[in-house]
């Protein structure tokens, strides 16, 4: 099943307190970037975010999903109504993440 543009526009409505928040459609799903890293995504209108440490210590009762078939578990954040929880969240995890790989 592939996520819907309204489930996108609310997850970005929700982020619209940080800057650089971009999404990329992929397959009917997003990923979603911050300040051009690759942060998580939305995939069955679910937010998934990668499990690093920070989101973890953020989340500590978080489930771990699979976004799709053959790819690797994901955290599932179920506060996406909070906007100071998501805001909190995505800043919490900004410096742990890989940066961007150069494009050719």
């Amino acid at each position: 099943m592939a996520s819907s543009k309204e489930y996108l526009d609310f997850i970005l409505e929700q982020l619209s307190e940080l800057e650089e928040i971009t999404y990329r459609a992929m397959m009917g799903e997003y990923i979603i970037y911050y300040n051009g890293k690759i942060i998580g995504g939305i995939y069955d209108d679910r937010l998934l975010v990668k499990p690093v440490q920070a989101a973890i210590n953020y989340m500590p009762n978080a489930k771990y999903e699979l976004p799709y078939d053959g790819a690797k578990e994901m955290l599932l954040v179920d506060d996406v109504d909070n906007k100071k929880f998501l805001t909190g969240l995505f800043n919490s995890m900004y410096y742990e993440l890989p940066a961007p790989k150069p494009k050719k």
